[in-house]
């Protein structure tokens, strides 16, 4: 097993696609938490759905997806950026007792006031540009069906994606069809061989089910299903964890949270110990430390200027 995704073309059709695998960077991100079965198989999927579409557009900068849940699952959170650097979180209900069989729904929209939020944050910002951000309510059962209605409605763009996740292995397939480039000659029969084309490769893509998609590697679910199909490859890309967390970056965060708050923290804790939610990096803060955070000048513990 090779952590991998690989794009294709169908020469045929005006189709692309993807597969992705991940397993080392999967294990990496898994030693950081420990979910119930259930939340790691819903955590592993949207991993999966981040590196598909953070490989599928030209963007130097991060895709962030969340699902902001009303279940005993709270926030989902995956970042995945252009290099395919991926790190990921669950926060959960402290109180709520989780079946390693519950659903999608069980877990997040329960009540049916979940939210879908994919945030787009370029790393080259111009001054005054913010990351774009699209927040829609959640419509669909699985990750999979959430993700195909936001592009339909937002991007205007047909996508298939299957997803499958466990303890040890993530797989995905992404199918998305392009936009006609036919001029008005012919555009109508055009357009009808394009959906035609479009159909019948979306059809075998769902016919892939969870359990072949966990016990089969990409090479072999793409010849299986588009044994048939002319199929240009291109060099496949490697997926890696990688936290972007930083003492200057928890300096900002407090500093963000204001003086007073940071102050009544330091009387009731003492010495203020900040853990990254997606790798487990703590870092320590004293009462001095705090201190250089709100001076004219701030530096951190190594005198280095915060920025």
């Amino acid at each position: 097993m090779t952590d991998q995704l690989q794009k294709f073309l169908f020469q045929q059709a005006a189709v692309r696609g993807e597969f992705v695998e991940i397993g080392k960077a999967w294990s990496q991100i898994q030693s950081n938490h420990h979910y119930p079965s259930s939340v790691t198989r819903l955590l592993g999927e949207m991993i999966g759905a981040a590196a598909l579409l953070c490989g599928n557009i030209k963007f130097n900068g991060a895709l962030i997806l969340q699902i902001q849940g009303d279940g005993p699952v709270r926030l989902l959170v995956v970042e995945c950026d252009s290099a395919l650097h991926i790190r990921a979180t669950a926060k959960l209900d402290s109180e709520a007792v989780i079946s390693d069989e519950a659903s999608f729904t069980d877990l997040i929209n329960a009540h049916g006031r979940g939210r879908f939020v994919i945030t787009l944050d370029p790393h080259d910002k111009v001054p005054g540009q913010q990351p774009y951000q699209g927040i829609v309510s959640l419509e669909g059962d699985t990750i999979s069906h959430v993700i195909e209605n936001y592009m339909k409605q937002s991007e205007q763009l047909d996508t298939r994606i299957q997803l499958a996740a466990d303890k040890d292995v993530i797989r995905g397939l992404l199918l998305q069809k392009m936009p006609s480039q036919t001029g008005a000659d012919g555009l109508s029969e055009k357009n009808e061989e394009e959906e035609n084309a479009w159909q019948h490769l979306a059809a075998l893509a769902s016919t892939l089910k969870p359990k072949e998609m966990l016990e089969t590697d990409v090479d072999t679910l793409r010849h299986r299903l588009f044994w048939d199909e002319d199929v240009y490859m291109f060099d496949p890309l490697t997926p890696v964890f990688q936290c972007t967390c930083s003492r200057d970056k928890v300096a900002h965060m407090l500093k963000m949270l204001g003086e007073k708050e940071v102050n009544d923290a330091l009387a009731e804790q003492g010495d203020l110990s900040i853990d990254c939610d997606f790798c487990g990096q703590s870092y320590p803060f004293n009462k001095d430390d705090c201190a250089r955070i709100f001076s004219p000048e701030p530096n951190d513990s190594t005198g280095n200027t915060i920025h």
